[in-house]
């Protein structure tokens, strides 16, 4: 029996895997294109100094141009060198690794809707406040 179920799991995943594919490619050429369409030296256009609003730019920015870590630790580091503020950085940052608006698609049909959505959702909103709560406890310290 034990074995039936695991050899019908593993079918199952094979599936999934086979069936995930066109989206994770499809994901992939567009954050690519993305990525590549966007210079970074346009980014410092983008935000005000206002703590609030730049985090909520850096947080858009970051949920749509998602990627992974060390990509974003080189756009961070760009940004800040380039005048953008820490606040803006640090939202954009934390958004770049768990938000991803252009791989919805593939979460919704991974994860279901209202769990890839609500996901989404709370990650974004704890970008911002990370973001902030990152900045104002090092103004403290």
């Amino acid at each position: 029996m034990n074995k039936e179920r695991l050899q019908k799991a593993h079918k199952q995943a094979i599936k999934g895997i086979i069936k995930m594919l066109p989206i994770m490619f499809a994901m992939l050429l567009l954050v690519s294109i993305i990525t590549n369409l966007v210079p970074e030296s346009t980014y410092k256009h983008l935000f005000t100094g206002n703590i609030w609003t730049d985090s909520l730019t850096g947080d858009l920015l970051g949920s749509l141009l998602m990627g992974n870590p060390i990509t974003g630790y080189v756009i961070g580091h760009e940004l800040l060198q380039n005048g953008v503020s820490l606040v803006a950085v640090t939202a954009f940052l934390v958004a770049w690794v768990t938000v991803g608006i252009v791989q919805l698609p593939a979460e919704i049909i991974i994860l279901g809707k209202s769990f890839a959505v609500a996901r989404n959702l709370s990650a974004f909103i704890m970008a911002i406040i990370t973001a902030v709560v990152t900045v104002l406890t090092l103004q403290i310290i």
